[in-house]
């Protein structure tokens, strides 16, 4: 991948490398790999001006649906919506609107690592700050479970995404609920996410794809259906 397509994959991927790097040498653990991504993400999101730059997106509101609202793809009926990775609680309002636009109705939560990221969630969205946890998605164990569970895997070093992916379906994801798994910026015809999910003994039971600004590049969002939705395929 060129510098140039990977800088519209992910934003600061050469700051991330490096602390993936600092951790394979040993040199950090994943305390600080957590400790280390928070210190770029939450000054960045802290200190951007708009509900979609303190959700880690550029642009205006427009690009924001173009983006994001890909996720309604992968809902077939009403139920609740786990956001983890909530940052500024921007998702959770938009698959709340956007699924009453389509017929359906999504309870949104929240989850968030950054401790100063979730506050600001509750801040925005206090209808819903009860619903809104600081917590490290990997070994979390939340007080109910939710009928769609959205994550990013870059919320977890590279060598714990499967875990972080197992331990949602075992533990977060109810059991005829679904996780799903983005929206990612990926290559145009690659394998890309859905074939590292498959060499984890993943089933992707559903794929949705957008168009993105740049030509060699979509985006995704896959989804896995929980254990009791699965066996009524």
């Amino acid at each position: 991948m060129t510098d140039d397509v990977r800088d519209a994959v992910e934003r600061g991927w050469r700051e991330l490398a490096g602390i993936d790097a600092a951790l394979e040498r040993g040199e950090i653990d994943e305390d600080g790999w957590h400790a280390a991504v928070l210190a770029i993400i939450e000054p960045a999101y802290l200190g951007a001006g708009t509900p979609q730059g303190q959700s880690g997106q550029s642009g205006d509101e427009a690009g924001w649906e173009q983006a994001r609202r890909l996720v309604l793809d992968a809902v077939d009926g009403d139920g609740t919506f786990l956001d983890v990775g909530c940052a500024n609680g921007l998702l959770m309002q938009s698959v709340h609107r956007w699924g009453a636009e389509d017929g359906v109705a999504l309870e949104p939560y929240g989850v968030d690592i950054s401790a100063a990221l979730a506050e600001l969630a509750r801040r925005r969205c206090p209808q819903w700050a009860d619903r809104i946890w600081t917590a490290n998605a990997l070994g979390w164990h939340p007080p109910r479970r939710f009928d769609y569970v959205r994550t990013g895997l870059d919320y977890v070093p590279a060598a714990r995404r499967a875990d972080l992916v197992r331990h949602l379906l075992d533990h977060v994801v109810a059991a005829d609920g679904r996780l799903l798994v983005g929206v990612t910026n990926e290559e145009r015809g690659r394998p890309g996410l859905a074939g590292a999910l498959a060499s984890w003994g993943f089933e992707v039971a559903g794929t949705a794809t957008r168009p993105h600004r740049h030509p060699a590049l979509e985006r995704t969002v896959h989804w896995l259906d929980g254990e009791a939705r699965a066996d009524r395929k």
